[in-house]
Protein backbone atom coordinates (compact mmCIF):
# COMPACT_ATOMS: atom_id res chain seq x y z
CA UNK A 1 0.00 0.00 0.00
CA UNK A 2 1.14 3.34 -1.09
CA UNK A 3 1.48 6.40 1.80
CA UNK A 4 1.48 10.01 1.36
CA UNK A 5 3.22 11.98 4.12
CA UNK A 6 2.51 15.40 4.57
CA UNK A 7 5.36 18.34 6.45
CA UNK A 8 2.71 20.41 8.76
CA UNK A 9 3.18 24.08 9.96
CA UNK A 10 5.62 23.14 12.97
CA UNK A 11 7.60 20.70 10.86
CA UNK A 12 6.26 17.34 11.78
CA UNK A 13 6.08 14.36 9.28
CA UNK A 14 2.28 13.20 9.05
CA UNK A 15 1.70 10.36 7.23
CA UNK A 16 -1.53 9.60 5.56
CA UNK A 17 -2.42 6.59 3.54
CA UNK A 18 -3.67 7.26 0.03
CA UNK A 19 -7.04 7.06 -0.69
CA UNK A 20 -8.50 4.60 -3.21
CA UNK A 21 -10.37 5.98 -6.44
CA UNK A 22 -13.72 5.50 -5.80
CA UNK A 23 -15.99 4.27 -9.05
CA UNK A 24 -19.36 5.00 -9.77
CA UNK A 25 -21.18 2.84 -12.03
CA UNK A 26 -24.07 4.37 -14.20
CA UNK A 27 -26.64 1.56 -13.83
CA UNK A 28 -27.90 0.03 -10.81
CA UNK A 29 -27.26 -3.29 -9.18
CA UNK A 30 -30.24 -3.17 -7.07
CA UNK A 31 -34.01 -4.30 -8.24
CA UNK A 32 -35.48 -5.93 -11.57
CA UNK A 33 -31.84 -6.61 -12.84
CA UNK A 34 -30.86 -9.30 -15.72
CA UNK A 35 -28.67 -11.10 -13.06
CA UNK A 36 -31.39 -11.04 -9.93
CA UNK A 37 -34.51 -12.10 -12.79
CA UNK A 38 -31.74 -14.94 -14.29
CA UNK A 39 -30.96 -16.39 -10.80
CA UNK A 40 -34.70 -15.92 -9.44
CA UNK A 41 -35.65 -17.71 -13.09
CA UNK A 42 -32.96 -21.26 -12.04
CA UNK A 43 -34.25 -21.02 -8.62
CA UNK A 44 -37.77 -21.69 -9.62
CA UNK A 45 -36.61 -24.19 -12.13
CA UNK A 46 -34.70 -26.39 -9.21
CA UNK A 47 -38.02 -26.18 -7.57
CA UNK A 48 -40.25 -27.21 -10.05
CA UNK A 49 -38.02 -30.15 -11.02
CA UNK A 50 -37.17 -30.77 -7.23
CA UNK A 51 -41.52 -31.04 -6.84
CA UNK A 52 -41.51 -33.37 -9.82
CA UNK A 53 -38.98 -35.59 -8.64
CA UNK A 54 -40.61 -35.90 -5.12
CA UNK A 55 -44.59 -36.39 -6.60
CA UNK A 56 -42.28 -39.38 -9.08
CA UNK A 57 -40.64 -41.18 -5.99
CA UNK A 58 -43.08 -41.43 -3.38
CA UNK A 59 -46.30 -41.01 -5.52
CA UNK A 60 -48.18 -38.08 -3.85
CA UNK A 61 -47.68 -34.59 -4.71
CA UNK A 62 -46.60 -31.91 -2.45
CA UNK A 63 -49.75 -31.86 -0.11
CA UNK A 64 -49.90 -35.15 0.14
CA UNK A 65 -46.24 -36.05 1.00
CA UNK A 66 -46.36 -32.97 3.86
CA UNK A 67 -49.70 -34.86 5.14
CA UNK A 68 -48.08 -38.04 5.11
CA UNK A 69 -45.58 -37.18 7.78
Amino acid sequence: MRSGSIIDDQGKTNIFAIEPQVYVMEESQAGFTKEAENLNGRFAMIGFVALLVLEASTGHGLIGFLTSL
